[in-house]
């Protein structure tokens, strides 16, 4: 899976092209990377701290709740919009990739692509590497500048995840297409309150469009609007997959859950956006 997109990465530390090499992956100067044993590399420099990666427990949780079909609307609605911009052999960049579940989907939409899943977290990456049979998965920091060549991706996705707006110009082609999922400020409706998650900004769609200017021209926006009815299992397993399970200790949830209604609708609200590259 991984040689796939071995010609599409780079040293992270002096920008030459890797090479697999018997137990990992190493450069012309002799920098080397560690292949993991469940299939991903590892393309943190020396001096990157993971910070707030996903932890084991919210790896497993995304796993767990996207699995369940749960975000399934969304997926598909990625995927064929995705799916519609690919042509031939070519490279799709999931930049903040998670377990990889949307590239997954996406290549499934696309037989000639191959996939590269990048994603901070090592725990995310075991599973985004056996999340299909044309995708790899690598360790990365997106605020770093990424291990990928110039140019390479025909298209870079951005699911929930930070956006590195200058390093997504450099790596797309020159007629590459961002896709960037956010949540809408409609997203799980009356539970941010109740459950006392984090908000969504409701500029953050115009923040972002203001962030991306100067690498990228807004090119396209659809809204996707649906609901979920949850048990407060699952409900638990929704907030622990995201950044919420930073801030809302576990015992505080079942507090603050259990006066609310099982299972209980929850609205979904997400806002796909497509961006082209200026040059």
């Amino acid at each position: 899976m991984l040689a796939d997109v071995v010609p599409y990465l780079v040293c992270p530390v002096c920008g030459g092209d890797l090479a697999l090499a018997e137990r990992g992956l190493l450069c012309a100067s002799g920098h080397a990377f560690d292949i993991a044993r469940q299939g991903y590399a590892n393309l943190l420099p020396g001096n990157a701290r993971p910070g707030t990666a996903d932890t084991p427990e919210m790896v497993r949780a995304r796993a767990e709740f996207l699995g369940a079909g749960h975000f399934d609307a969304l997926a598909a609605r990625l995927a064929g919009s995705v799916g519609r911009s690919l042509d031939g052999h070519c490279l799709v960049l999931d930049a903040g990739a998670g377990t990889g579940h949307y590239l997954a989907r996406i290549l499934d939409r696309a037989p000639d692509a191959a996939g590269l899943a990048l994603d901070i977290s090592k725990h995310a990456a075991r599973r985004a590497a056996k999340a299909h049979p044309r995708a790899g998965a690598v360790v990365a920091d997106l605020w770093r500048p990424l291990p990928v060549r110039d140019g390479a991706a025909a298209t870079v996705v951005n699911v929930f995840a930070p956006r590195n707006a200058a390093e997504f110009h450099r790596v797309l082609s020159p007629e590459g297409l961002l896709f960037t999922v956010t949540p809408s400020p409609r997203h799980l409706g009356t539970l941010v309150e109740s459950l006392g998650l984090l908000s969504i900004d409701e500029r953050k769609t115009e923040r972002m469009d203001a962030a991306l200017a100067g690498y990228f021209k807004f090119d396209s926006r659809q809204q996707i609007e649906g609901e979920a009815v949850l048990t407060h299992e699952e409900t638990a397993t929704l907030v622990g997959m995201g950044p919420s399970a930073h801030h809302v200790p576990a015992d505080r949830l079942w507090e603050r859950l259990r006066p609310l209604p099982d299972p209980l609708p929850v609205p979904l609200s997400f806002v796909l956006s497509v961006y082209r590259r200026l040059e």
